[in-house]
């Protein structure tokens, strides 16, 4: 699989609107890298309180982009018995970087990369850029867990 629109990562990850975030995955490579698509509107849920007439998308909302496209191109090499009915949730983040603002009206392309896995436990890196300039990258860390 090459490529996943929205309602096949809604199949793959228990987030809902308005919680998520990543619009398409392209370029997949099974369980290494990807590029994720999150459209960032005028009339995105945080535009009006994050900042009124100066609306930025927030930070912590990039880390949860990359959080969630890591967590797709996962769920989506791996066999569907090993996350059904599981959850993934970050554990960490190392590093994050925030380099210029991201203001709708825009296109956020995240490139990631899974770096490492150790059983449930992975590693991710990514960056974050509009029309090729770098917004933002991190590196963090997620595991897989029985959903309670």
């Amino acid at each position: 699989m090459d490529k996943l629109n929205k309602d096949q990562i809604r199949n793959l990850l228990p987030h809902r609107e308005p919680m998520l975030l990543v619009d398409e995955i392209y370029n997949i490579k099974k369980l290494h890298s990807a590029t994720a698509l999150i459209k960032v509107r005028n009339d995105s849920f945080f535009v009006q309180g994050h900042f009124p007439g100066n609306p930025v998308m927030p930070g912590v909302l990039i880390v949860e982009s990359f959080g969630q496209a890591a967590a797709a191109l996962t769920a989506s090499g791996l066999d569907k018995s090993t996350y059904e009915n599981k959850l993934v949730f970050l554990m960490g983040v190392e590093k994050a970087r925030f380099r210029n603002p991201v203001i709708p009206d825009c296109d956020l392309i995240l490139n990631i990369e899974a770096i490492r896995s150790h059983g449930k436990v992975w590693k991710y890196k990514g960056e974050a850029f509009v029309d090729d300039k770098k917004m933002a990258d991190a590196i963090w860390s997620a595991t897989i867990v029985d959903r309670k």
